[in-house]
């Protein structure tokens, strides 16, 4: 019983400490090649040798006035210069926003930001870094509200960035369609986090009386 109530405590505190309103949204998504659809995506050379699994990592910011998204993605043994890898299949040739999707389902581009289209352009604020050894690179930019492809704008995509039907994909000479691919995904608010912990410490005193009684 002790624990529980250090829990609930600790969870009171943790909820007490957190700002009434959190403006930002973050988005998380996780990159790989069996996410592309369909999952037939084995990385090879040119030549038909085995290449490493291409895969990335990236974290999406939403402006709390929500006239920007922030973006920094970084991705490995896909090559973002043309020379990191004296193959062409692994080279690096688009990269984009598509919506709207659930998992497994594909969708056009809504905001192309690497190759074409690029409708980072009002203004252009990509920044690629590419790795200094190894095959891959760190990729900034921010979708600025009035940018978009196919006459959509971040504005009209946000309500399926909140429902978690937006990828981004990187596409390259192998795999013209995709050879990464991660669903854009709303990262959980403090506020739901500390009441997801009071819930289940409460669960957990429940129980535990329930042994005693």
């Amino acid at each position: 019983m002790q624990r529980h109530l250090i829990w609930l405590t600790a969870a009171l505190i943790a909820l007490a400490a957190i700002p009434s309103l959190k403006a930002e949204v973050i988005f998380t998504a996780n990159l790989t090649n069996d996410q592309e659809t369909p999952h037939l995506v084995v990385p090879t050379t040119a030549t038909g040798a085995p290449r490493p699994a291409s895969f990335g990592e990236a974290t999406f910011v939403l402006a709390d006035d929500m006239l920007s998204l922030t973006m920094e993605v970084t991705i490995f043994n896909i090559d973002v210069t043309g020379t990191q890898t004296p193959d062409t299949f692994d080279n690096l040739v688009n990269a984009h926003i598509h919506a709207p999707a659930p998992v497994e389902a594909t969708a056009g581009v809504v905001w192309g930001f690497f190759g074409t289209p690029d409708n980072d352009n009002n203004p252009d604020d990509l920044v690629v870094t590419p790795f200094s050894t190894g095959v891959g690179g760190t990729f900034f930019s921010v979708w600025n509200a009035l940018e978009g492809n196919a006459s959509t704008t971040l504005t009209a995509q946000i309500p399926n960035l909140l429902a978690g039907l937006a990828y981004i994909n990187f596409h390259t000479v192998q795999y013209g369609a995709g050879e990464i691919r991660g669903q854009i995904l709303q990262v959980p608010e403090p506020e739901t986090l500390a009441l997801l912990l009071i819930g289940l410490a409460g669960l957990g005193f429940s129980r535990r009386k329930r042994t005693f009684n």
